[in-house]
């Protein structure tokens, strides 16, 4: 798919785009910490919501969640943890993934977005 920085951010972008026409507001891109990164953190009216993007040409060799291993959440849930003690918040949390695909990568006219909420603990 080329350069993974682009095609990452193009990812991201399109899920964001995505979100936000499912009412969800983006409150941010990329947070980092010590332990990982969050690609973006969303709010709708029930749910903060950190979610995790992935990217792929098809689902043939793996299914793109299947990407989001254990080592992967753990990861996740330490780098959520520490957004929350700096952003409190009374809405309760949930981890979302948001699978891309794009068989032609950043050229892909209509990407298959599939959006797989509460999709671990």
């Amino acid at each position: 798919m080329g350069n993974s920085k682009l095609t990452g951010a193009w990812g991201e972008a399109l899920a964001a785009e995505y979100l936000r026409k499912h009412r969800y507001k983006i409150l941010a891109s990329g947070y980092r910490s010590r332990f990982g990164e969050i690609d973006l953190i969303a709010q709708n009216r029930k749910h903060l919501v950190f979610v995790e993007v992935k990217l792929r040409k098809s689902p043939d060799f793996a299914q793109a969640m299947e990407y989001v291993d254990g080592k992967k959440q753990e990861r996740l849930r330490a780098t959520a943890a520490l957004y929350l003690t700096q952003h409190p918040t009374d809405l309760p949390a949930r981890f979302d993934v948001i699978e891309i695909y794009a068989p032609e990568g950043t050229q892909t006219r209509l990407p298959r977005i599939n959006h797989l909420e509460d999709a671990f603990q």
